[in-house]
């Protein structure tokens, strides 16, 4: 074998290893390859609710003889219900629903839970309760851009046929309960 024949053969088994080295060096890559992605969470504000004022259904007289309710709205008007049995004296006192401020995140929307029933009563054994709770917004609502919306609640006063006078009142309060959507 002369040297030109041993230098072509030397250059062809390197074109060769090259060649092999350049095919496996661009496949090789698309047969296992790995990429990271980022990972993000976003926190929001945490959704609360803050009493501005008492549910207060105002002075009222009940019948001898006749139980009946008074419905006190989200707006803080009341009126007679049922059957009668309450009168509403021309001296009102304070009459007004519960109001709440709910902050939180701008935008976000949430549920609203109302209780079935709270008792008052006048701390010498004699009770009312109250039922029919309502919300304005109604079930849920949507906070605004600055994260705060505001709450009215409302209910329906049970007053008994000859329910005693007093100041009656709630050592538990009317619990409202607000969760993001």
């Amino acid at each position: 074998m002369t040297i030109f024949a041993a230098v072509m053969r030397w250059k062809s088994t390197l074109i060769f290893i090259f060649l092999a080295w350049l095919f496996l060096g661009q496949v090789m890559p698309a047969i296992a390859q790995s990429v990271a992605g980022n990972t993000t969470a976003l926190l929001i504000t945490p959704i609360t609710i803050s009493k501005n004022t008492d549910m207060n259904f105002g002075n009222l007289a009940s019948s001898s003889t006749t139980g009946g309710t008074i419905i006190l709205s989200t707006s803080g008007s009341r009126s007679i219900g049922g059957s009668g049995g309450v009168t509403l004296p021309a001296i009102i006192g304070t009459v007004s629903a519960a109001d709440f401020t709910v902050s939180g995140q701008g935008g976000y929307g949430y549920t609203i839970t109302l209780p079935t029933t709270v008792t008052i009563s006048d701390g010498l054994g004699h009770s009312m309760t109250i039922t029919s709770f309502t919300s304005s917004p109604s079930s849920t609502g949507t906070l605004s851009s600055a994260g705060t919306q505001d709450l009215t609640v409302g209910g329906t006063l049970n007053v008994s046929a000859a329910q005693a006078a007093g100041s009656y009142t709630s050592s538990s309060g009317v619990s409202v309960t607000v969760n993001y959507d």
